[in-house]
């Protein structure tokens, strides 16, 4: 079958105000196509069928049984990627206080989840929930998967690559366990590990605890008769399960010591925040760690003290942290964005332009959206760019993504079509979280 664009528009409407029906052929025909791959492929035709890419490229023939979308001003994206979130997680409780915070004497211990503001073994898979409005509200930004974790703690459980449509969890999982979340902050505790150097000790030793364990379990296995069992550990399980950790690392300073520690674990390791990675971007390429950069670039408080003076470092920070992805793209750090608190579509698109001013390419941004993410997680193989056999996750627009007028036409998930509510002015938001 094939309709006008203005005609597909308004089908698309009738069928969906959401979410369309699974169409088992889609053909998006004569758009602009960026497949983070390879080049940007103009008067191309993209074909889905039954939830994966079918064929991509300006030589391919729409089937004669797909439902054909004429997009000759459409741009056509893989479907955007937040590389760290909670969208669709409870929201995160307090850390545990450990040992001595309570007045009352401590109860007698019951296991591994005795250890200190440590849940490893939570799986974020099994947190999700399809109809969090964070799911809905990034769906409307263009983003169609998320590397969701667990955030409470220092060791807040194991993160999952999620697809943000569908009616059970179950459907939404594309990958798992991804890695482990850690934070470094030690609220809740007036006791160990109650000071930043308390944490990293207590990460350290968590880490020697769990290689010991692994051995452990490893010499019983080869030869359990005569030997005593080892206790199971709940704990030390999640994270040896974990196959890579993700480390916050905002200041230049940080991201050194944290490569280091990492070197220590001998573990694949991701930085987060890393808005001062420009003035190592060299150090973290000869390193070889992948890094997140958080989209909330640092601000002015809204209600700053008039009378108090902001310190030089914080200052060049705010000033040149946009400039971070464009340093670690051409010291050839493998990075991917992170939306960091942004929710608003504009506010998305227009922290992504601050790293473009300050002098990233648009197709690095564009793949630092997409496969870049997959590619950290190890999962390119089957999602991230616009390829036959990949997952059809697509973002189309109304122009390129990143331009001030550009809007998000649909989306793509598991080839079904979402459509994007009209976004609400500024204010209104506001008013709602009221």
């Amino acid at each position: 079958m094939r309709i006008s664009m203005i005609a597909a528009t308004l089908a698309a409407a009738a069928l969906c105000s959401a979410a369309g029906p699974a169409l088992p052929v889609i053909a998006i025909r004569n758009a602009t196509v960026h497949t983070a791959s390879g080049p940007v492929l103009e008067k191309s035709t993209v074909v889905v069928r039954n939830g994966l890419i079918e064929a991509v490229g300006p030589s391919v023939t729409a089937p004669a049984d797909a439902w054909v979308l004429e997009a000759p001003s459409l741009h056509v994206y893989p479907g955007l990627t937040d590389a760290m979130s909670s969208w669709g997680l409870p929201a995160a409780t307090p850390p545990a206080a450990g040992p001595g915070a309570a007045t009352a004497p401590p109860p007698p211990a019951r296991g591994p989840e005795d250890r200190p503001s440590n849940s490893s073994w939570v799986r974020a898979q099994d947190l999700v929930n399809p109809s969090d409005r964070t799911v809905t509200a990034a769906r409307n930004a263009g983003f169609t998967t998320a590397a969701v974790f667990p955030t409470a703690g220092i060791f807040a459980g194991q993160g999952a690559l999620v697809n943000l449509a569908g009616e059970k969890a179950g459907q939404m999982t594309v990958a798992t366990p991804l890695g482990q979340y850690l934070s470094l902050s030690p609220r809740g505790f007036t006791s160990f590990p109650g000071s930043l150097m308390g944490v990293v000790a207590y990460v350290r030793q968590v880490y020697l605890d769990a290689d010991a364990y692994r051995a452990e379990k490893a010499a019983y296995a080869a030869n359990p008769r005569g030997a005593r069992r080892p206790a199971y550990d709940r704990a030390l399980e999640g994270v040896l399960e974990s196959p890579r950790l993700l480390l916050p690392a905002v200041w230049a300073k940080e991201l050194v010591r944290m490569t280091e520690l990492a070197a220590e674990f001998k573990r694949p390791t991701i930085l987060y925040g890393a808005h001062d990675a420009a003035r190592v971007a060299p150090y973290l390429a000869k390193s070889g760690a992948a890094v997140l950069v958080s989209l909330k670039w640092p601000e002015r408080a809204r209600d700053p003290d008039p009378e108090a003076d902001e310190a030089l470092r914080i200052l060049e920070l705010r000033e040149n942290a946009p400039a971070a992805p464009a340093a670690l793209a051409k010291a050839g750090v493998k990075f991917a964005f992170y939306a960091g608190g942004v929710e608003r579509p504009a506010d998305l698109r227009a922290a992504v332009k601050k790293a473009i001013d300050a002098g990233l390419d648009r197709e690095a941004a564009v793949r630092a959206l997409t496969l870049s993410a997959a590619e950290i997680y190890g999962v390119a193989d089957h999602t991230g760019s616009i390829e036959p056999g990949k997952i059809a996750n697509l973002t189309i627009t109304d122009g390129a993504l990143f331009q001030t007028s550009t809007k998000i036409k649909f989306v793509l998930i598991d080839g079904v079509k979402y459509e994007p509510a009209p976004e609400a002015p500024a204010r209104q938001q506001q008013e709602e979280k009221r």
